[in-house]
């Protein structure tokens, strides 16, 4: 049975209210004034409080801001006369969870009880609330720390399986072999950037793509770049976020774009530079990776496998993006898709 606190001055009320209210499933202490009954409240454990309004020394609202300093302070019901409507409102916004008018007779009582039962669901509706949040914030918080997890585990075999490829590369004699397991590598190491980031980001949805490429084209720079031939790849990007399977795409769609400027936009004895740049443009991103080389002959065959080639127009139609060969001096690649 829930406890109620009943403050009023009046002692034949209170003795009332505490017989009529038992009958109707409530166990109810009664206190005279505002003073006496916060003391009250210190001391016991009530489910509710009822606060009439009109006492000597403080008033009800008195008493309710001395409860609502409480450190866990209980409903509060008002209790007001038939002609203090503002008084109710005041009360309201002070904190009370309901408030009843005082009448003659049964009624008062009916109306008195059905307003605690209100005020207690109220109460437990709004417990079971927040114990479902915390539960949701502690489940989800479980969730990204797996995840974390993951990423950080798939980037470790990533790694291994870039190192067993690194290995393949140095046993065989073929250089056409040699090249194809190099660009295998890069391929894996464009995946293994975004798990590397996803595992340091407290945002598990997305990335942001500055913070991404900029490594994977130092990555890209020291495996391209010789003592006879430098290749030099700059960078420059807006802080544009993707989601993980749209950042991966562009990733690997970058390093086959830098490979192949680096591998046939310059000779083997000559230094070059290959650019990077991604903006946004309102709803949409912009990639464009150019160098100062001859130029794209789209009617040609290529000068390799092929699977570069293959692989940026499988990326870009995931992507859901244009693909576009610009003219001029060099070559110069650009990918429009939205964000």
């Amino acid at each position: 049975m829930p406890r109620v606190l009943y403050i009023d001055d009046d002692e034949g009320l209170r003795l009332l209210t505490s017989r009529r209210l038992s009958r109707r499933g409530f166990i109810v202490e009664t206190a005279a004034d505002a003073d006496s009954g916060v003391a009250r409240l210190r001391e016991g454990d009530f489910d509710l409080v009822a606060i009439d309004h009109y006492m000597p020394g403080k008033t009800g609202l008195d008493a309710l801001a001395m409860i609502g300093a409480l450190p866990s302070p209980p409903p509060v019901v008002y209790v007001t006369g038939s002609e203090e409507t503002s008084v109710a409102v005041a009360a309201l916004k002070a904190g009370a969870t309901d408030y009843v008018v005082k009448t003659v007779g049964e009624d008062f009582f009916d109306l008195l009880a059905s307003s605690f039962r209100q005020s207690l669901e109220r109460r437990a509706l709004l417990a079971a609330k927040d114990e479902a949040e915390q539960a949701l914030r502690a489940s989800n918080e479980r969730l990204a720390a797996m995840v974390k997890e993951a990423n950080h585990r798939v980037a470790n075999s990533l790694q291994i399986l870039s190192a067993f490829v690194n290995i393949q590369a140095s046993a065989v004699a073929s250089d056409e072999a040699k090249s194809a397991l190099r660009d295998t590598q890069q391929r894996i190491a464009a995946i293994a950037q975004v798990h590397r980031r996803l595992y340091n980001s407290d945002d598990i949805a997305s990335i942001d793509m500055a913070e991404y490429l900029l490594p994977l084209a130092e990555e890209l720079q020291a495996t391209w770049s010789t003592p006879t031939s430098p290749r030099k790849v700059s960078f420059l990007a807006d802080h544009v976020r993707l989601k993980t399977d749209r950042a991966i795409s562009l990733g690997i769609i970058v390093t086959e774009l830098v490979g192949n400027a680096c591998k046939y936009a310059y000779r083997a004895d000559e230094a070059g530079e290959v650019r990077i740049r991604l903006l946004q443009e309102a709803s949409n991103f912009r990639l464009s990776v150019e160098d100062d080389g001859p130029g794209v002959d789209l009617g040609a065959r290529p000068q390799g496998t092929g699977v570069g080639t293959r692989l940026i127009r499988a990326m870009a139609q995931s992507l859901g993006a244009d693909l576009d060969y610009g003219q001029g001096p060099g070559a110069r690649i650009c990918i429009t898709a939205a964000l």
